[in-house]
């Protein structure tokens, strides 16, 4: 499975799943089939309408589990149960939630199954809107999302572009993806509410002319994961992330650098705003001296050409002055012998509280690699201490980081 889908939070856990009328009703076939690959028990209740766009059989064969489709059905009454269904789940999601079933929501309205269910329902809930632009613009669908919010139900998009109708604008069903990861996020652990995390990632490319450039092979993917994570479980969270194709993570404010100057200007105007600077990113240690205006060619630069480097800021180093009651991590990519002795003398240098190692020579360890296998320094009164961690996922090395941040913060 892709990292970015990998949600622990969800392992387990009874959700009950909302499909109402509309054509993005085949995306929540999709949704059913992340939702249960990542462990969760899914029940499916479809409007009548939800059935004309895609049959319950797609959904039984999906969950594993009958479809509920009718309140007055006694078969189905006494297979479910309509208020079972609402007394099991630990999470509701609705995916599509189209304007009249916003609106039955807001106002309390229980005029079918998914109504009734959803009225008996009292844990978290979750609606992905899904509408033409004009019905999302309407005051009256504003009015009752905002009536939503303010009873705490969440929201995962809608996004824009062009749909079905024809229409362009905003009311697109967010992604399946999107929507596990808002999912997810519901039933994370909100330890780190109320905090505001920054977070850097991927690589910098250093140009040597207008084509070519220094860089390295970090794909962000340990940094993203870490957003994903700070975000999931509470945190405002900024992620600096350097050249990467790596989707945003949902709930993240991400800032788009290139170099490594960039990145060191918008992390320290950044800095002192946030409780935890957690720099994951794998940012050039030099660069070239000058910068070509055009592309150099083979038959100027001769056989051995030397390139002359200067060193770039160390970002690192500098926020611990900048940011002295902040939660500061640092990260320490070896190859080889010599990561234990390296990543203690460099926790201390920089001023860090945790210090990440780990050996990217290492098979499953890699950049570009879904898994990571760290040892975590942390520092204390006296001499730092050591976890070295087995082979896992990107993102539980993140849970992982995370609850040593978690721990440091609710003692300042």
């Amino acid at each position: 499975m892709m990292e970015s889908v990998l949600w622990p939070e969800l392992a387990g856990r009874r959700v009950l799943l909302g499909v109402s009328g509309g054509v993005a009703a085949y995306k929540s076939a999709e949704l059913c089939r992340l939702l249960v690959r990542c462990g969760a028990s899914v029940d499916v209740m479809m409007t009548r309408s939800a059935r004309q766009f895609v049959g319950e059989v797609t959904f039984a064969a999906l969950s594993g589990r009958p479809v509920a489709t009718e309140l007055f059905d006694p078969a189905q009454e006494a297979q479910i149960g309509h208020i079972g269904l609402a007394d099991r789940a630990e999470l509701c999601v609705i995916a599509p939630a189209t304007a009249n079933l916003l609106a039955k929501l807001a106002h309390g309205l229980a005029d079918d199954l998914v109504s009734t269910v959803c009225l008996a329902y009292h844990g978290k809930l979750l609606c992905a809107p899904a509408m033409n632009v004009h019905m999302w613009q309407h005051p009256a669908t504003q009015e009752n999302l905002a009536t939503l919010r303010r009873r705490g139900v969440s929201t995962v998009g809608p996004g824009a572009g062009e749909m079905a109708c024809g229409h362009v604008g905003e009311g697109r069903m967010a992604e399946p993806e999107e929507i596990l990861q808002a999912a997810g996020a519901c039933l994370a652990p909100q330890d780190l509410a109320g905090r505001a995390i920054l977070v850097s990632a991927g690589p910098t490319h250093e140009p040597l002319d207008p084509v070519r450039f220094l860089g390295n092979r970090s794909s962000g993917k340990m940094g993203f994961a870490l957003a994903a994570e700070a975000a999931a479980r509470g945190a405002e969270v900024t992620l600096v992330a350097g050249p990467s194709a790596l989707e945003t993570p949902w709930g993240v404010r991400r800032v788009d650098v290139r170099t490594a100057a960039e990145m060191a200007l918008e992390v320290r105007s950044r800095a002192p705003t946030h409780s935890a600077l957690v720099m994951a990113a794998a940012v050039a240690d030099y660069r070239p001296r000058a910068v070509a205006a055009a592309k150099l060619k083979k038959a100027t630069l001769g056989e051995h050409p030397v390139l002359e480097l200067e060193r770039t800021e160390d970002i690192l180093g500098g926020l611990r002055a900048l940011c002295p009651d902040a939660v500061l991590v640092g990260f320490a990519a070896e190859t080889g012998e010599g990561l234990a002795e390296h990543a203690a003398r460099k926790l201390t240098a920089k001023g860090c509280d945790l210090l990440v190692g780990n050996d990217v020579s290492a098979l499953g360890a890699g950049f570009e690699a879904e898994t990571n296998r760290v040892v975590i320094f942390e520092a204390g009164e006296g001499a730092p201490s050591s976890e070295p961690l087995p082979l896992l996922s990107k993102r539980t090395v993140a849970r992982l980081i995370l609850d040593r941040v978690a721990r440091r913060l609710e003692g300042r």
